[in-house]
């Protein structure tokens, strides 16, 4: 009963923070217009509160929500059930198809994972000390190449998967127009590992946003070199951020 009264207090923090703020969501739909048109399939992987969700549909895009998390994937369906152009996944995607731990968050689920690497890094990390991660539960992970399958080919990717942003590209072996993955500083070898992977699905151009500021840092689009570079020098302080990719 506890656990469940400090998830809905999580969540209600993570809708309060996410939605509440105007000017965030007319930058997010500048940022994702460059990316999404009107009729587009976007896949929003580890989509949590939907706040994404919300920004693909003001673009007119049709969206596949995807979220392992009980209590998240009941806020989308609360929030999206009843839109025709959303469809809501309760699954974890990584590199296979198989059941997996998810390591949950009560008090601050959306930062739930699937990496235990990344809990392990986030101990004792600036920014990360109050984070206890105190539940387990069993969920089935899929692929980006089985959604694909069955929902079709996407013109953006969205992945947040907290530290399980490589394993899930590993299960995409096409490439698509574009994508994002959320990168963070005391876990720059999954950056490195997800844009090694974005690279030698044919990614050439590349650039970033730093936190919720949905703004790119680079005026221009740079090489996969220069991205890798960018990210190793990123001052630990800056915490985490999103690499775009587009070909």
């Amino acid at each position: 009963m506890l656990d469940a009264l400090r998830t809905a207090c999580g969540v209600v923090r993570s809708l309060r923070i996410y939605y509440g703020n105007r000017p965030r969501h007319d930058a997010m739909a500048r940022l994702y217009g460059q990316f999404v048109k009107p009729g587009d399939l976007v896949f929003d992987v580890g989509a949590h509160v939907g706040d994404r969700v919300r920004a693909f549909r003001r673009l007119g895009a049709r969206v596949i929500a995807v979220e392992p998390q009980p209590a998240l994937a009941a806020t989308l369906r609360l929030l999206y059930g009843r839109d025709g152009s959303v469809t809501i996944e309760r699954l974890a995607v990584g590199g296979a198809e198989q059941d997996i731990a998810l390591h949950v968050n009560v008090a601050n689920p959306t930062v739930s994972t699937a990496s235990s690497a990344m809990i392990a890094a986030a101990t004792d990390a600036p920014g990360w000390r109050e984070q206890r991660w105190t539940r387990e539960v069993i969920v089935r992970m899929t692929t980006l190449d089985a959604l694909i399958a069955r929902h079709g080919l996407p013109a953006f990717i969205k992945l947040d998967v907290e530290g399980f942003e490589a394993e899930a590209l590993a299960g995409l072996s096409r490439p698509v127009a574009a994508l994002s993955f959320e990168f963070t500083t005391i876990q720059r070898e999954v950056a490195r590992d997800a844009l090694a992977r974005c690279a030698d699905l044919g990614f050439r151009r590349f650039n970033a946003a730093l936190g919720e500021s949905q703004a790119f840092v680079h005026p221009d689009w740079i090489d996969p070199a220069a991205m890798a570079g960018w990210l190793a020098t990123l001052p630990q302080a800056a915490n985490s951020g999103d690499v775009y990719a587009a070909r």
